[in-house]
């Protein structure tokens, strides 16, 4: 994915998914030169989304999310998106974020194990 901004600067986002635990986001000035590289799988970049944001916003955030974690849940009428992550434990985790699904606005967000190592354990980053 690719912004451009209104003073000629781009954001690039590179996900290493679908099975990847980082997301990079490149900054590049007016001038077509790279300015910084950011890693945003992070709980200081999970801390930015907030209730009330649009998708677009979230995008801008933390790149998209694996297509196999998005779900939809009629009942609630609500939108799941999930990023595989490296927690500070070194243990795959999930960063959830929901949306209404009517409106593209974040409900809330969460976090959650990934329970899909051998036998159903948490498997550790880099495996």
């Amino acid at each position: 994915m690719s912004w451009k901004d209104a003073d000629g600067s781009e954001q690039l986002a590179y996900p290493r998914g679908p099975a990847g635990t980082q997301t990079f986001m490149a900054f590049v000035g007016p001038d077509g030169k790279l300015q910084r590289v950011d890693k945003v799988l992070n709980t200081a970049h999970f801390a930015r989304v907030q209730g009330g944001m649009t998708k677009d916003q979230v995008l801008r955030i933390l790149g998209p999310s694996g297509s196999q974690w998005t779900q939809f849940y009629a009942r609630s009428n609500q939108l799941a998106w999930s990023w595989l992550f490296c927690n500070s434990w070194n243990q795959q985790e999930f960063f959830d974020v929901m949306f209404d699904a009517s409106t593209g606005i974040v409900h809330s967000t969460g976090q959650h194990p990934n329970l899909g190592g051998r036998d159903g354990s948490q498997p550790p980053c880099g495996q």
